[in-house]
C-alpha cells in the first residue's frame, strides 16, 4: 500500500493544513519531550538524555562495549559530537576509552560499573517520564498507529537493494 501524494519526478507544492500540522506537530512534541524528559535527567541525576541514551546502548551490549562509529549510529549523533559527548562521560567516571586490540584506529567506548550504576539509577526516572509525558496521554490505538508509522517511514529511508 502506497502512500505516496507525489510522484518522485513531480515537485510537491506547499503542504496543505492537516500535512503541516503534522509535521509541525511531529516537530514540536519532538523538541517538547526532549526538553523535558532532559531536564528530568539533568535535575535528578546529573547526566543528558544523550547521555543516558548512551549509556543504555552500552549497556545493553553483550561487553558493555562500543566502537565509536557503532556508537554514533544508534545515538544518531555525527563521530565528532559523540567523540565530545563519551569525552564528558569519561570525564564522569562512567564511560572509559579502549583502544581495538585488531586494528589500532579502532576506539572503543566502554561502560565502567559507576556507568552501570548511574544508568540504573536513571532507568525508572527515564521510564516514568516516557510513561508519564507520551504513552500514558494517547489511547493504545494511537501508540500502534504511531509504531505502525515510524515502520513506514524507516522503510521509505531504508537503503533500496540492488
Amino acid at each position: 500500500m502506497s502512500t505516496r501524494r507525489t510522484s518522485p519526478g513531480e515537485r510537491a507544492g506547499d503542504l496543505d493544513g492537516t500535512e503541516m500540522a503534522a509535521w509541525a506537530g511531529l516537530l514540536r512534541t519532538h523538541a517538547s519531550l526532549v526538553r523535558a524528559l532532559d531536564d528530568e535527567m539533568q535535575a535528578e541525576h546529573g547526566i543528558s538524555l544523550t547521555q543516558y541514551e548512551v549509556l543504555l546502548l552500552l549497556s545493553r551490549s553483550d561487553t558493555g562495549a562500543l566502537r565509536m562509529n557503532e556508537l554514533a549510529d544508534g545515538a544518531l549523533l555525527s563521530l565528532s559530537g559523540l567523540s565530545r559527548l563519551v569525552d564528558r562521560l569519561v570525564a564522569l567516571g562512567l564511560v572509559e576509552r579502549a583502544q581495538c586490540p585488531t586494528d589500532r584506529r579502532g576506539a572503543f567506548a566502554v561502560i565502567t560499573p559507576a556507568g552501570h550504576a548511574r544508568f540504573a539509577a536513571a532507568r525508572p526516572t527515564h521510564l516514568d517520564g516516557v510513561r508519564r509525558r507520551f504513552i500514558d496521554v494517547l489511547p493504545p490505538d494511537a501508540v500502534a498507529t504511531l509504531v505502525a508509522s515510524w515502520e513506514l517511514l524507516e522503510a521509505a529511508e531504508a537503503p533500496k537493494a540492488d
